[in-house]
């Protein structure tokens, strides 16, 4: 089965600076753990457990998701070579960007957008591993989703339109990005279903199993009443 790439997005403080050493450089918290986010049909929190074990080797800086642009930066490994450096806290994970504002005319666009304040979104790209969402609430009509494991973070980018304050599906991937998350909520449901049949048929097999009990324990009681009446007579 495909896996979906989902996106989020979070108006964030993205700042451009420069330092004598590496030149110009933005940062930002592309990744938000631990906070609700409204997504119509579904509430969803990504928690701080979900990068765990989360595929970090190979990150490409964008702008607007746009995959078919030459990456402005890229993190390989996360080494101090790699031109973008993530950093995962209790909190989320941020971000520092190395820009050549120089060479790069779509890199220098960006850090003066950033810069003048008029780009203050950052959203990243995503495989979840969906069999470990936790998902509550699922028979409301407004259920919760715990993503508990993203399996990769394929790029991060800037974005000028977040969709909403925190984290939210963007419009170029919502079809797919819903789709995989019905899916998820579908897969909880028939869990939740497996689960509740189990307890039935414990809960049956416990009852039948001390009626039997029962019922023994009256045979046994009546023969001993029948041992006594007939000792009683010889």
């Amino acid at each position: 089965m495909e896996r979906v790439k989902e996106t989020r997005s979070f108006i964030c403080e993205v700042r451009a600076e420069q330092d004598e050493q590496r030149g110009a450089y933005i940062t930002g918290t592309p990744i938000v753990f631990d906070q609700w986010t409204d997504l119509g049909w579904y509430r969803e929190m990504i928690r701080a457990s979900a990068l765990v074990s989360c595929d970090l080797k190979d990150v490409r800086f964008l702008t607007g998701h746009n995959t078919s642009m030459v990456p402005l930066a890229r993190s390989r490994n996360n080494n101090e070579n790699s031109t973008m450096q993530l950093k995962v806290t209790e909190t989320g994970m941020e971000i520092r960007v190395n820009l050549d504002i120089e060479n790069n005319v779509e890199a220098r666009a960006l850090y003066s957008a950033i810069a003048r304040g008029d780009i203050t979104g950052m959203s990243f790209m995503m495989i979840v591993d969906k069999d470990k969402d936790v998902w509550t609430d699922i028979e409301s009509n407004y259920p919760s989703r715990e993503i508990t494991c993203i399996l990769r973070v394929l790029e991060v980018s800037a974005v000028a339109f977040p969709a909403y304050e925190q984290t939210s599906i963007q419009v170029a991937s919502q079809d797919d990005a819903l789709d995989s998350a019905r899916a998820s909520l579908e897969s909880a449901k028939k869990r939740l279903a497996e689960e509740r049949a189990a307890q039935e048929a414990a809960k049956a097999a416990e009852e039948a199993a001390r009626a039997e009990q029962e019922r023994r324990t009256a045979a046994l009681e009546r023969l001993n009443n029948l041992i006594t009446e007939v000792s009683d007579h010889v």
